[in-house]
Parts: C-alpha cells; sequence; structure tokens
C-alpha cells in the first residue's frame, strides 16, 4: 500500500452536496495511482474493481464487509456477485455525477479490508 493509499484509509468521506463539480482526471489519477487495481469506467465517472473470493460464502461475507464500511462512510458502491465468488465494485458520486475523493476513500478501505 503506498503512502498516498494509507492517508486516503485514514479520512472520512464527506456529504457531497450537487453543484460541485467532479474531479478532472488530472485531480484524480494521484488518487488513483494509489488504490490497488482499480480502472476508471464510464467516460470518468466512476471506478470499478473485480475482486475474486476462495468461493460464494466468502463472497458474500465480503459483501457484507464492504457495506459495514459504506455505511461508516455514507457512501456506497454498487456491488455485483457473479460467477459465484466474483465481486464487481463500482464507486462514482451520484450526486455529481462523476468522482469525487470519497470515491478513492472508499476504495483504500475496502483495499485495506480486502487485506485483512
Amino acid at each position: 500500500m503506498t503512502t498516498q493509499s494509507s492517508d486516503l484509509t485514514h479520512q472520512k468521506c464527506v456529504p457531497c452536496e450537487g453543484g460541485t463539480k467532479p474531479l478532472t482526471r488530472d485531480e484524480f489519477q494521484v488518487y488513483l495511482d494509489s488504490v490497488d487495481g482499480w480502472e476508471v469506467i464510464n467516460n470518468e465517472t466512476s471506478i470499478q474493481k473485480t475482486v475474486e473470493q476462495k468461493n460464494f460464502s466468502q463472497a458474500v461475507r465480503f459483501i457484507n464487509q464492504i457495506a459495514e464500511i459504506a455505511e461508516a462512510e455514507g457512501h456506497h458502491p454498487d456491488i455485483f456477485l457473479h460467477d459465484y465468488k466474483k465481486l464487481t465494485i463500482t464507486l462514482s458520486t451520484h450526486a455529481i455525477n462523476g468522482l469525487s475523493i470519497n470515491d478513492f476513500i472508499l476504495a483504500a478501505k475496502i483495499d485495506q479490508k480486502s487485506k485483512e
């Protein structure tokens, strides 16, 4: 985990109101570089990562762990369970139809949980 990612895991998501502009590629690139395996999708409005667990039960457990993090942060991902043990996680700040620092904070915290 890079220093920047470590810094993200110590931050807290803040509510994002409409009217705030989404981060540009230049603004979010430093955060993207600090999270492991996340890719930009949907015309740079979302980030996404697919993770594989050992089996279906562990995949469901990981969904529940992500849910706990998301609730604590007040920022919620889309999670798709497929191929019985793979999770595709998508993050975006819906209020601004793009990326905010909250997406990268949550991504870093999900990454941290996946390594425990």
